[in-house]
């Protein structure tokens, strides 16, 4: 079993500091391909809005300073780009060993680009695949946020701006998009230095759908609530897209995944990795500051990785 200050230490070096102590510079091992993580100090906040709000509290948590791009999730999907290097603790990585992504059945991107854009219309179990994989290179336990982290992430950096309604300066939404997303990082970032959390692609979350989400969130924990899922469908989906209008591209606007999302895929049964019909939702990354034992990363792709 490999100890928790082991997999910290891997944290270390993998990630190297830039710019301040909250901003690290990860590579992925056996490329030129690396990402940033953004340090998202904990604390507690009201979930929602209103009457409908919630007391949440979440620890301290590492988020990706951009959406996942498709350089990144491409070392995932294509064998010949990945290799046996490794930083896991273990060392027993082997690209040969790896399930991936089938085939798209057609250009999922539809044609708006891929060098620096976001990675996008994967399914949520393909992200958390994704997620698994780069944990076997790096040692490093990375997940999707869930939608408590993701929308305590977006209010914490709220900037003036957004609060005077100048939502174009940080977002590509269905004003200023030209019906396409854009490469990641090309509007302003917010106070934290998190860029595209609003538009440019939606994003999953961990979190099982729920209509009344701070409802549900009575028979959840305070602290680092989670919504298990239990099903396929539905996931929640946070942040709009380059096709939202302005008023859904807000911290506290969701969105529920739908079956529809994977239409014109003929197979049958539909595919495990791949939404036909949703190049407008991708994914970025959080990583927890204490990171967890071997046993329980292996127990957490078990529990949220459901068929």
């Amino acid at each position: 079993m490999l100890s928790r200050s082991a997999l910290v230490c891997s944290l270390i070096l993998l990630c190297s500091t830039t710019f301040s102590q909250s901003i690290r510079l990860c590579p992925i091992p056996g490329s030129d391909v690396s990402f940033e993580m953004v340090l998202v100090p904990g604390g507690t906040f009201s979930v929602g809005t209103g009457e409908n709000s919630k007391q949440v509290k979440v620890d301290s948590f590492w988020m990706g300073r951009y959406e996942v791009s498709y350089e990144e999730f491409a070392l995932f999907y294509h064998r010949e780009l990945d290799s046996d290097t490794t930083l896991h603790p273990l060392g027993n990585y082997r690209v040969d060993a790896v399930t991936r992504p089938t085939p798209q059945y057609m250009d999922y991107t539809f044609g708006m680009g891929r060098n620096g854009h976001p990675a996008v219309s994967m399914t949520q179990q393909a992200a958390l695949r994704y997620c698994e994989w780069l944990y076997r290179k790096t040692g490093v336990f990375f997940r999707l946020p869930t939608e408590a982290e993701w929308e305590y992430a977006c209010k914490l950096g709220r900037t003036d701006s957004l609060a005077e309604g100048r939502l174009q300066d940080h977002a590509w939404y269905s004003d200023n998009s030209g019906n396409k997303y854009h490469q990641t990082g090309a509007r302003q970032p917010n106070l934290l230095g998190l860029y595209d959390l609003l538009g440019n692609v939606a994003e999953w979350t961990l979190d099982d759908y729920r209509d009344d989400y701070t409802k549900a969130l009575a028979g959840a924990p305070a602290d680092n609530p989670w919504l298990v899922p239990t099903r396929k469908h539905s996931r929640t989906v946070k942040g709009g897209s380059y096709l939202s209008a302005a008023q859904d591209c807000t911290c506290s606007a969701r969105q529920r995944s739908n079956p529809r999302w994977q239409a014109r895929d003929p197979q049958i049964p539909k595919s495990r990795w791949w939404n036909t019909d949703s190049p407008f939702v991708g994914f970025r990354l959080v990583s927890q500051v204490v990171q967890p034992s071997e046993q329980e990363v292996k127990a957490f792709f078990e529990k949220a990785i459901v068929d």
